[in-house]
Formats: C-alpha cells, sequence, structure tokens
C-alpha cells in the first residue's frame, strides 16, 4: 500500500505521518508513506524527525509534480493547505490558489491513478457561526472569511469529483485543533510562546467568541477511521467535546505557565469574526466508531510543557 499525503510536514499532517510510521493504525501497517510538502513558512522539515517518509518537495498546484507523486498511490490524505484566517483577510489569493486549485490538481490526478481513497482534510469553519446546537454535515456552507471560503470551494470540487466521476473521496472537517509542532500563529502555542517570553497574549474583542477543542491525536484517530472505513462521498464532522470561549481559554493558559492577568492585552476585533463553532460528531461516533480519546485538561498541560521544552523549535518560527 502506499499513503499520499500532502501536507505532511505541517502541523496535522505530520502528526498523522509520525502515527502512521510509528505503528498506530495497523490497517495500514508497512505502508510506504509518501510525503508532499511545498515547506512554506508552515512547514518544516523538523516535523518529520524521527521517522522516515519518502518525502519531496513540491507544490499541489503543479501538474507534473503531483502526477509523478500520485504515480502507484492507494489513498490519498489531503492535509496541504493555507490555513490561517488573519493572511487570508490581509490577501486571500494564496488561499484560492492553493485551496481550491490545488486541490482540483490532485483530485484530476488521483482520477486518472484511480486511487482507492481520496480523504479531504477541511474544517468547520465552512459551516460559518452558530448561535446554539451544533451542525451536522448536511448544514448549508456558509463561510465567512476568504480562508474558509477557500475551504468550502475545495470540499464542493471533492464532492464534484465523487459525483460526476466515482472517485471514492471522502470529506472530514474538524473543529479547532490543539497539540505538540502546532506553528506558532495559532492561538494556543502564540500566547504560550508569547507568555514563556514575558509579552502579552492578545484577545480578539470581549473575548466571548466559542471554539470546540480537538487535540491533535484525536483529530488524526478520526482521519484514519475514515480513510479505512469511511463511506464513498460523505462527509465526516470530526469533534473534541470541549467547547470554551476564547477568554476561558486564555485564562487556562495564563494559569498553566504561571501568569496573571495583566498578560492579556485586548486587542480589536477580527474582522467577520466567527462567534461559535459547533460540530455533530455523531455521525463519526455512530459509523465508525470514534471518540475523542485526549482529556483536554491533559493535552493542554502537555501541550503547554512540550512548548515550554522545546524552543528551539518554535523560536525561530517567530518573528523578532
Amino acid at each position: 500500500m502506499q499513503v499520499l499525503v500532502t501536507g505532511g510536514a505541517g502541523f496535522i499532517g505530520s502528526n498523522y505521518v509520525r502515527s502512521l510510521l510509528r505503528g498506530d493504525y495497523p490497517a495500514f501497517a508497512g505502508a510506504e508513506v509518501v510525503v508532499l510538502d511545498l515547506l512554506t513558512y508552515a512547514g518544516t522539515l523538523t516535523n518529520l524527525e524521527g521517522c522516515s517518509p519518502r518525502f519531496v518537495q513540491g507544490d499541489i498546484r503543479d501538474p507534473e509534480v503531483v502526477a509523478q507523486v500520485m504515480a502507484g498511490t492507494d489513498v490519498v490524505v489531503h492535509f496541504a493547505a493555507e490555513s490561517h484566517v488573519d493572511r487570508s483577510i490581509t490577501g486571500a489569493a494564496d488561499f484560492v490558489s492553493t485551496n481550491v486549485v490545488g486541490t482540483q490538481v490532485l483530485l484530476q490526478a488521483a482520477l486518472e491513478e484511480g486511487v482507492d481513497r481520496f480523504v479531504h482534510v477541511s474544517t468547520d469553519e465552512v459551516y460559518g457561526s452558530i448561535d446554539e446546537g451544533s451542525w451536522p454535515e448536511t448544514h448549508p456552507l456558509e463561510p465567512n472569511s476568504p480562508y474558509s471560503a477557500s475551504k468550502a470551494s475545495s470540499d464542493l470540487l471533492a464532492r464534484s469529483y465523487h459525483r460526476t466521476h466515482g472517485l471514492p473521496v471522502c470529506i472530514t472537517r474538524c473543529s479547532n485543533n490543539y497539540g505538540p509542532h502546532q506553528f506558532p500563529e495559532k492561538v494556543i502555542p502564540l500566547f504560550v510562546s508569547n507568555l514563556l517570553d514575558g509579552k502579552k497574549v492578545p484577545l480578539y474583542g470581549d473575548g466571548q467568541n466559542v471554539r470546540d477543542w480537538l487535540h491533535v491525536d484525536d483529530h488524526c484517530l478520526g482521519i484514519q477511521l475514515v480513510a479505512e472505513k469511511g463511506r464513498d462521498g460523505e462527509v465526516y464532522n470530526i469533534g473534541g467535546g470541549t467547547e470554551l470561549t476564547n477568554r476561558d481559554l486564555t485564562y487556562r493558559l495564563l494559569e498553566a505557565v504561571g501568569a496573571g492577568e495583566e498578560m492579556i492585552e485586548p486587542v480589536a476585533d477580527r474582522k467577520g469574526h466567527d462567534r461559535r463553532y459547533s460540530v455533530d460528531w455523531s455521525k463519526i461516533a455512530g459509523e465508525l466508531g470514534y471518540a475523542p480519546r485526549v482529556d483536554f485538561a491533559d493535552g493542554l498541560a502537555k501541550t503547554v510543557a512540550w512548548y515550554r521544552d522545546n524552543r528551539t523549535w518554535w523560536e525561530p518560527l517567530k518573528p523578532a
């Protein structure tokens, strides 16, 4: 079996690759793992230290490169994406090009190669914002940022390749991930690294925006279950089961590093800031047996400890 992992040098992709090569997923035991990654700012080979996939540096928008790495592939797990909302607000072009065009290039190559499964990794942000309750997979897509709009577009392309061509595609939509190796522009590693350096943390608006937190190990477990047993053409939400306001999360991080409330710096709210995300993940639980395993308090404590112990990883990634 050959598994192609796009974006496999990034945060979630590298965690999936390490877990796969470590033997955490017996159904894929012995698989040859090929990682395709452009190594933009958020991808680094240090994330793959200690494991040995076949690595190809290349762009998912390049049909020649994609055709080369797709040859002989049985399963595609597609993580590669521009993913930071703030960056998409100041410059949307790379998000549209990478997330939409790049996904189409991959889908076409997978179709021509005749792959057995294409897992397209997406986000709960494609649903928009929800005041109460949780989104099922059938909820209309109502993205509110250029990032989430580009991901929604790529979801629809993936669906179309299944409906039009019969490509065995599954789509996953996850809630907010956290864990080791997350690029320090995201809220948890940004806040932790700032606090470890004695810097204040920027809290958007009133801090009452709500997110559901999902440990990266649980996310990758859900993806693997979909890769193994998901039904072709289906969407699966993957949630963590811990909803917190951004202010509550900030206070937990302050406590974890022994800092006080004076380290919070209120900043103007993000444009189009979604108020609340919440996915209904009963479908993947019922069909595939998914359940998050990492307790949030324990996972957060271990994540903070990892950043405390791995300055040499994140210090070069933060602007001076």
